[in-house]
């Protein structure tokens, strides 16, 4: 289904380290997952994830979680990307457990989409402040991966 969506541009896999437990605010219960570096591949994105983003979580009343990730890309010839990485993830309560408790829970069991934007000075790469992406995503203990189209 993703790949009738539009062009597939790549794949991120970020490496991400424990989360910092904020607690339960008025909104929700707030997490901070440090993003400690990772990588870019696929046909129109290649380099590497440089350590020193976070992924800020609100996780919703109704279980839903809301994502917004910030880091930077830095590509196979130097250019550099900043990248905010909103979405949504969400799944059956015990799995949603399982994922807090940083334990793997299949793909197809956890809806996870993202609205990756991308920012970047190099003109080479400025496509990608003038396109729509839909990220797909998949929680992994240690990482989580997002595949990204251009819509």
């Amino acid at each position: 289904m993703a790949e009738a969506l539009g062009e597939f541009v790549g794949e991120l896999d970020v490496a991400v380290g424990p989360p910092v437990l904020v607690g339960a605010t008025p909104l929700g219960k707030r997490r901070i997952i440090p993003i400690l570096g990772g990588r870019a591949f696929g046909p129109r994105m290649e380099g590497e994830i440089l350590p020193g983003g976070a992924d800020f979580q609100l996780i919703r009343p109704d279980g839903v979680a809301e994502i917004e990730a910030r880091y930077t890309l830095r590509l196979s010839d130097g250019a550099l990307v900043y990248v905010v990485n909103r979405g949504l993830r969400t799944a059956a309560p015990e799995d949603m457990a399982r994922l807090m408790r940083g334990e793997p829970v299949p793909p197809e069991r956890v809806y996870f989409r993202t609205s990756p934007v991308f920012e970047t000075a190099a003109a080479d790469h400025a496509w990608l402040g003038r396109s729509l992406f839909v990220g797909f995503g998949e929680r992994r203990p240690e990482s989580v991966r997002i595949r990204v189209f251009a819509v």
